[in-house]
């Protein structure tokens, strides 16, 4: 069984304490057409490489339906910065156009089988997974980025058509899990892709 969630199958619900004070499911997202779940932080030169490319797709498509959802679930005893606080700080400072959601259990990114940060999950209106892995081929240095995997898969998904390419190695930090085995996965692994 492969440990990220497969192509085809329904978005696990979760519910988790966001930086606007609210508490959120699943379901409240449920008049979404389309629904983006991404795991992310506040630290990695990934996301922070990428996070306005990202904040441009979600912009695009919010008058199509497409509703963005942001799941920091990094373990804070890897990099203090992934603290919650520094999250509603993040958001208060950056005011992205989703909702960023805190995992602190770990739990919704084991259910999801998030790999990196960032790792993207697009899933239709049955919330039926039909596109994960990057957001672009190069979060880290966008000036060299080739392609918007994300952009072009829900472009073709609003337009009637099957997603070209529904999987993509996520190309970012290594989600930084709790009291991790150092010998399994090194504490700072920003620099493996």
């Amino acid at each position: 069984m492969a440990f990220t969630l497969e192509l085809g199958k329904r978005a696990p619900d979760f519910a988790l304490p966001a930086t606007d004070g609210k508490t959120y499911t699943l379901a409240d997202f449920a008049d979404a057409k389309v629904l983006v779940v991404f795991f992310t932080c506040n630290h990695c030169p990934y996301v922070t490489g990428s996070d306005e490319v990202t904040r441009q797709t979600a912009e695009r498509f919010a008058p199509r339906g497409v509703r963005f959802v942001g799941i920091n679930s990094n373990w804070v005893g890897t990099y203090a910065e992934d603290s919650f606080d520094h999250m509603v700080k993040r958001m208060e400072e950056k005011r992205f156009p989703w909702v960023y959601l805190y995992d602190e259990s770990q739990e919704v990114a084991l259910a999801y089988g998030a790999l990196r940060t960032p790792h993207f999950y697009v899933f239709d209106a049955d919330r039926k997974l039909i596109y994960t892995g990057r957001g672009v081929d190069n979060p880290r240095q966008i000036e060299k980025m080739t392609v918007n995997d994300l952009a072009r898969a829900l472009e073709e998904h609003l337009a009637g058509r099957p997603v070209s390419v529904p999987l993509t190695n996520p190309v970012g930090c290594n989600v930084k899990w709790a009291n991790q085995d150092e010998h399994w996965m090194p504490a700072d692994a920003c620099s493996l892709v």
